[in-house]
């Protein structure tokens, strides 16, 4: 069966059957009295029913009036709060299609624990635009006490105060090899071994260089590089080339295919984690992305 009345239509017969007046009604509703009639009588076409008795002094509703009545109202409030909830999902769209969330990563982590989050992140219907800074990790840490990223995703625990630091994961330092070279040979390499070949190494003032400096340090051993770089793609890069080893982080060796080895005593380890503005409060849509970062790196970990 066909319905050929609409919202419209209910409204007026609501408006006449509480007024008591096609006039009353149509004042109520800013239209003219024969618009009113119109819709009551298609209404009454459509149920096939009449609704209203008519005479020069009086509009009394009929049984079937009294029964529409209801059914009427209840009609009507679904539909504007049907109206209400999508006009409130459309304006909490726009508000997330219009919001940024920014993180400041060193490059590093990114594969690893940023990727699979930002996946999640949409799968789960977020629509904020996300900002990566991928930059050194003093430069995240700046961004971060700054605000000028949300949170980071570094290796340095703390080197700003308004800082805090929560680790997610570790991982070790390791020697990228070329492809055929003589130490791919060996299971372990020794620091000696190290000396007689050219040595990639991160430029000083980044994280991993302050971690490798601090470790040889303690066990008072020594390093000469051939090769300084900035980023780890670089060093990589170099490997690559057969121009010499890196020493970098093992998640970065192995996302290269490259040979590896573990370094020789000692293990260099570095923690990954999450670094936040102490006393900052976080948009919603920030910390649900870095909900998924921790829930990710506890996969991670269990994998390791």
């Amino acid at each position: 069966m066909s319905i050929n009345y609409d919202f419209g239509d209910l409204e007026a017969f609501l408006a006449v059957k509480e007024t008591g007046s096609f006039h009353a009604a149509a004042n109520r509703l800013n239209l003219s009295q024969s618009a009113i009639t119109r819709r009551i009588q298609k209404l009454e076409e459509a149920l096939g029913s009449q609704l209203f008795m008519r005479s020069t002094r009086a509009v009394r509703p009929t049984l079937a009036a009294k029964r529409l009545q209801s059914r009427a109202e209840a009609m009507l409030q679904d539909a504007r709060e049907t109206s209400q909830a999508m006009r409130d999902e459309s304006v909490a769209l726009a508000h997330q299609r219009n919001a940024v969330v920014t993180i400041a990563a060193i490059p590093t982590v990114i594969g690893r624990v940023l990727l699979p989050a930002l996946s999640e992140f949409r799968a789960e219907g977020n629509l904020a635009r996300v900002r990566v800074l991928d930059v050194a990790a003093n430069e995240v840490a700046e961004a971060v006490a700054q605000g000028d990223a949300d949170f980071g995703l570094s290796s340095i625990p703390i080197i700003e105060p308004t800082t805090e630091f929560e680790p997610l994961i570790e991982e070790q330092i390791v020697v990228a090899l070329p492809n055929a070279h003589p130490m791919t040979q060996l299971d372990r390499l020794t620091w000696p071994s190290l000396k007689d070949t050219p040595v990639i190494l991160p430029s000083r003032g980044t994280g991993n260089r302050l971690l490798i400096d601090e470790a040889l340090a303690k066990e008072r051993h020594s390093l000469a590089w051939s090769y300084e770089v900035q980023r780890t793609s670089t060093a990589i890069q170099l490997v690559t080339q057969g121009l010499g080893v890196a020493l970098v982080p093992e998640t970065a060796a192995r996302s290269s295919n490259l040979p590896i080895r573990p370094l020789p005593t000692p293990i260099m380890a570095r923690s990954i984690g999450v670094l936040t503005r102490i006393g900052y409060s976080e948009p919603k849509l920030a910390q649900t992305l870095k909900w998924l970062i921790r829930r990710n790196s506890d996969r991670v970990n269990v994998l390791q």
